[in-house]
């Protein structure tokens, strides 16, 4: 933000507009390294789009709580968008979105008010009668605020973000609309403030609670405006956004802006294999979607690929597991089966920190796929069998949950 004239120093991100999410991301490859020029830049881990995880928990605003302020087009809208997102494989969860909205309040109240006058204080005060009216009555209020009214914004705020943090960290990322309704330029002059504090309905929180968000088109409404969603996430998973934003942008055969050129064609996406990660085979409950897989992502890992074993393994659930988890065996070859798994990449010190928490009888061994690679992954000792029930004939464990799961596990004595 070097250069910028600045609204919220603490608080400014500069951003991309694009006609793909592709260019876009692009863009911010090149601009995310951190800027010695601003001190309120830094470093941002910015990887090669790879494939998403196949499962993604994503939090969207409660029925309750969703407000289009009378727009049933883009209710409509919005609604159409989230069974796109089930159709590419996500798993929609129902967040209560009462504190992000009073978070957003905050954005145009005593400290934040405060710090845009702070930035224009020299201009505004040889300026004032050439300014906007409603940006000289908005930022001139800030005269009237004191530094105690600025620590009371920042305290309202530390509190939000504590009773937010596992909220967010509960979802891989967020669905919500890119603005709740769409309103002439007529109304938006008859009543500016209000209008523009409800078109940030789903953004004002965004820089506050330090997230990353991409705006994406979705299609079009009933009545033929545009429609679109912003997908977020904690900060640092960009990656992650915009992997899923472009599946999104695909799949609404949208052409490109106000343009008539079509969407180019997509290309699948690889990971970088030159970036120094250690690869994880993973086949039970840290598969994308599954109760673990919070583990894998909090450090840092990103999914490689999906894939199978080499028919060499046979596929059990343990007994006395307080999470339920499969334990894989490797058997000679010809009595064993081929099992779906997942194969994620993490730095060697993230590799290391989790290699240490696994508990007995878990293991990592070398496990051989059916594309001729191997890596290291999860192997269970014999001795943790017993009890166990032989799931092979499933393929995986994924496909066991979703079959006969729950009937299955509740045979499986806990300790």
């Amino acid at each position: 933000a070097a250069g910028v004239v600045p609204a919220c120093r603490t608080l400014d991100c500069v951003s991309v507009f694009a006609l793909t999410v592709d260019d876009a991301y692009s863009v911010f490859r090149a601009a995310a390294a951190k800027d010695d020029e601003d001190p309120y830049s830094r470093s941002i881990a910015a990887p090669s789009l790879g494939p998403r995880p196949p499962v993604l928990s994503v939090g969207i605003p409660a029925k309750a709580d969703r407000e289009f302020f009378g727009d049933a087009a883009m209710q409509a809208g919005f609604e159409t968008a989230l069974r796109t997102l089930e159709q590419l494989g996500c798993r929609l969860v129902e967040i209560p979105f009462g504190n992000f909205y009073a978070t957003a309040n905050l954005l145009y109240e005593g400290a934040w008010v405060a710090e845009r006058y702070a930035a224009i204080a020299d201009f505004m005060e040889a300026n004032e009668a050439v300014m906007h009216p409603v940006t000289r009555t908005i930022i001139g209020g800030a005269r009237k605020l004191s530094a105690a009214d600025a620590f009371k914004g920042l305290y309202a705020l530390q509190a939000y973000k504590a009773r937010l943090a596992p909220v967010i960290a509960s979802v891989d990322l967020f669905c919500v609309p890119t603005a709740p309704t769409h309103y002439t330029v007529d109304v938006v002059l008859a009543d500016p403030i209000v209008t523009n504090s409800r078109l940030g309905t789903y953004t004002n929180f965004v820089n506050l609670l330090d997230m990353c968000g991409v705006a994406v088109p979705t299609g079009k409404r009933d009545d033929g405006l545009p429609m679109s969603v912003t997908l977020l996430a904690a900060a640092g998973k960009d990656a992650l956004t915009a992997s899923l934003a472009s599946e999104l942008q695909a799949a609404s055969g949208l052409d490109l802006g106000a343009t008539d050129w079509a969407m180019p064609a997509s290309v699948a996406k690889a990971p970088d294999l030159d970036d120094g990660m250690i690869e994880l085979v993973v086949v039970g409950a840290h598969l994308s979607g599954m109760p673990l897989n919070g583990q894998l992502c909090a450090l840092g890992a990103r999914l490689s690929r999906a894939a199978r074993t080499v028919a060499s393994y046979q596929l059990y659930a343990l007994a006395g597991q307080s999470v339920p988890k499969p334990g894989l065996v490797r058997v000679a070859d010809g009595n064993g089966k081929s099992m779906e798994v997942e194969v994620w990449r993490l730095s060697a010190a993230a590799f290391g920190r989790f290699v240490a928490a696994i508990p007995p009888p878990l293991g990592i061994g070398t496990i051989e796929l059916d594309d001729g690679t191997s890596a290291k992954g999860f192997l269970v000792e014999t001795a943790g069998l017993s009890r166990a029930i032989d799931i092979s004939a499933y393929g995986g464990w994924r496909s066991f949950i979703a079959k006969a799961g729950g009937e299955r596990l509740e045979s499986v004595p806990a300790d």
